[in-house]
């Protein structure tokens, strides 16, 4: 049966092979038991007859046989909880690895690795964890090169059979853009085996939008294949095939990327072609005028911009900004041209999530035409999230009792009554306003000292000719900042 997925997530940690661990020679751990390769995604430690209670599938158990009664049935009940592999230590409960455990990992096929009495099972756990680590950044790594191999694929001329060339490369298998009906559109990479056709075509019609509710994807594998199946975006009722050899933990991460590319690539537009699309892209990357580009991305379109910053600051690098793109679904970032801030630009205006290690600001959604209006709400919005300790805000649309009121006229008393006031005076304000007055919190969103805020917030109050501590003042004047 296939497994479906809601959509492309962040990568998740690589496991650690058996053969890593043993290769340590400071552990001293030695195989000799069970088949030689194994998969480690955690450890842990009991002394408990029966652990099968405690296990979750894929741990390294470390044990030194304390309440070790049966060696037969404690095998096989490891083996049934889904255990990779058992670490025994020897002495001071057992002189050496007992002859009936090693017959009963043989005969169950599970790993046994002896832990000499010096080794501490403390240090094979951090150890794993070490090597987790490794494994994580490793996958990170060659998922932000798939991204960047891929970007660079949808400015060329021909995109969409250029993407997919490089998606196939990049996974070691093939790929293949379907209609709705089945039709192979465009495909890349190795020629299937036999019957790998036919199961991807069967496979993608479980993400067709017919299908109700449609999952985003979906995977199954056909002997030695592992095959996936993406839904693009746009309408067009277009699904992205993929049948490789492997399927690593970052795999469906890097189709989560080539599935936004897609579908920005082939969704109607305006009549525009893909070649010109895909350069719009690229230009959207290096700071194109929005408005310029908006004949080529369709100006109906919707995007939300978001700013992040790392939460314990400082710069981010590439690598790091562009896990947080495909961690949003979005290939099209900017890492900041050396600042400490990421900008992402994601299509479409779903609901976004915290990231774990960043703060993120988040703009309305709005139309391609309004890209420089939604930069800067994500602006705004990033400051708020630092200034208040949130991992995410948001610069909502004007709702509520301003949104009754008359667009023309109130827009124009909010200029009138706002003219004495420069742009940063009035960033100024909005943000104190915002932050109901408080010094250091604005000073924390704007990034300058607190007693600048106080000089600006006192120039606002002379230029305006206002009590600024009067509550009408105060939210007429936050009313005319939004209508602003």
């Amino acid at each position: 049966m296939p497994e479906l997925s809601a959509g492309p997530t962040a990568p998740p940690t690589p496991p650690v092979r058996l053969t890593e661990l043993l290769a340590r020679e400071e552990l001293g751990l030695r195989g000799i038991a069970g088949p030689p390769e194994a998969e480690l995604l955690w450890v842990h430690t009991s002394e408990m007859a029966d652990p099968y209670p405690y296990l979750l599938g894929g741990e390294l158990l470390l044990s030194a046989g304390v309440l070790l009664t049966d060696p037969d049935t404690y095998v096989s009940r490891l083996v049934e909880a889904g255990a990779a592999a058992l670490g025994f230590g020897v002495r001071p409960v057992h002189e050496a690895v007992p002859a009936e455990l090693v017959a009963a990992c043989d005969r169950y096929g599970l790993p046994l690795i002896e832990v000499p009495p010096e080794t501490p099972f403390t240090a094979i756990a951090r150890a794993v964890w070490r090597l987790m680590a490794q494994a994580r950044l490793r996958e990170l790594r060659r998922v932000t090169h798939a991204q960047q191999a891929l970007a660079t694929a949808a400015a060329r001329t021909d995109p969409v059979p250029a993407v997919l060339h490089q998606l196939a490369a990049q996974l070691e298998g093939r790929a293949a853009l379907l209609t709705a009906d089945g039709e192979e559109l465009h495909a890349a990479g190795r020629t299937p085996a036999p019957g790998v056709r036919a199961a991807l075509t069967r496979l993608s019609r479980v993400v067709a939008p017919a299908v109700r509710p449609a999952p985003a994807s979906a995977t199954d594998t056909l002997g030695t294949a592992h095959l996936a199946a993406y839904a693009l975006g746009g309408g067009q009722g277009l699904v992205l095939t993929l049948a490789t050899e492997r399927r690593e933990p970052g795999d469906h991460t890097v189709a989560g990327i080539a599935v936004v590319l897609l579908s920005l690539l082939a969704a109607p537009h305006q009549g525009a072609d893909a070649a010109g699309r895909s350069a719009a892209l690229v230009r959207l990357l290096l700071g194109a005028d929005p408005a310029g580009v908006a004949p080529l991305l369709g100006g109906a379109e919707q995007w939300t911009v978001v700013h992040a910053r790392r939460s314990g600051g400082g710069p981010v690098d590439p690598l790091t900004a562009g896990a947080l793109g495909a961690a949003l679904g979005s290939a099209l970032v900017d890492a900041g041209r050396g600042r400490d801030a990421v900008r992402v630009l994601v299509p479409g205006g779903d609901r976004l999530a915290p990231q774990p290690g960043w703060t993120l600001g988040a703009s309305a959604p709005a139309a391609i035409t309004a890209l420089d209006v939604a930069d800067a709400q994500a602006a705004r919005a990033l400051g708020r999230a630092e200034a208040t300790r949130a991992p995410l805000a948001v610069d909502a649309p004007i709702s509520g009792l301003a949104a009754l009121l008359p667009p023309g006229p109130a827009a124009e008393h909010a200029r009138a009554l706002l003219a004495p006031l420069t742009e940063p005076l009035a960033e100024t304000l909005r943000c104190w306003l915002s932050l109901h007055g408080s010094w250091d919190r604005t000073a924390t969103a704007l990034q300058v000292h607190r007693n600048t805020v106080r000089q600006r917030i006192g120039r606002c109050a002379v230029l305006l000719g206002a009590d600024l501590d009067d509550m009408d003042v105060r939210t007429e004047l936050w009313v005319a900042l939004r209508l602003g």
